[in-house]
């Protein structure tokens, strides 16, 4: 990834993206070539040297029955917004300003390892369910379910985790442009309702050397 050191990541950043709940991208080089499946991952900081990111596909799926030569690779992305050259102080000032777009994106490398075990697969679909169902307020558990109804969803899938060996990561958040223009990206990015992204922006700013 090309990653201008004003746009590097920090720990916190990378944190923040190993731990929200959400989807990523699992990409393996295979015999038949590259494979690629939207995953939602739960992370395990304290698995190997570096963490792990562990999830689970469909049992059906190639990606999980083909072994993966090589490192593979996670790809996690956080809150991405157009950014109008409009909101800019500075086009009124010069003029020269052009539009972007701004994005938070880990790409996260390592050796990838299949798991069969109903255990590590009914311990895994309750954290994973828990970390997502954290913010309900009426959560719901796994255990809700019939037993031999999740014992027979457990069987169509198998686990994947990605022991990581190492994290390449960027947040491209406008903390490159003075102050009032970063004010102008808060107030339009809040006045079409990405307020996400906006408060990405706003942190980007208070995280600036």
């Amino acid at each position: 990834m090309y990653i201008p050191a004003h746009f590097a990541a920090g720990p916190d950043a990378i944190h923040d993206l190993l731990t929200r709940p959400a989807a990523a991208n699992l990409v393996t080089m295979t015999r038949r070539g590259l494979l690629a499946t939207m995953v939602p991952f739960v992370y395990h900081p304290s698995i190997g040297e570096h963490g792990a990111l562990q999830g689970h596909l469909a049992r059906n799926n190639p990606q999980g029955s083909e072994p993966a030569t090589g490192e593979s690779l996670v790809i996690l992305q956080g809150a991405d917004a157009y950014i109008s050259p409009s909101w800019y102080a500075s086009k009124a000032e010069h003029g020269r300003v052009v539009p972007t777009w701004n994005y938070s994106t880990a790409h996260v490398y390592g050796t990838l390892a299949i798991h069969d075990d109903q255990a590590w697969l009914g311990n895994h679909v309750r954290q994973l369910t828990d970390l997502n169902e954290a913010g309900s307020e009426r959560p719901w558990s796994v255990d809700d379910a019939p037993e031999r109804y999740v014992s027979g969803q457990l069987r169509a899938i198998v686990g994947i985790e990605l022991l990581i060996t190492r994290i390449e990561a960027k947040t491209k958040l406008s903390q490159n442009r003075p102050d009032a223009d970063i004010d102008g990206v808060v107030a339009g990015l809040g006045a079409l309702g990405q307020t996400e992204a906006a408060a990405d922006v706003e942190r980007a700013r208070r995280n600036r050397p």
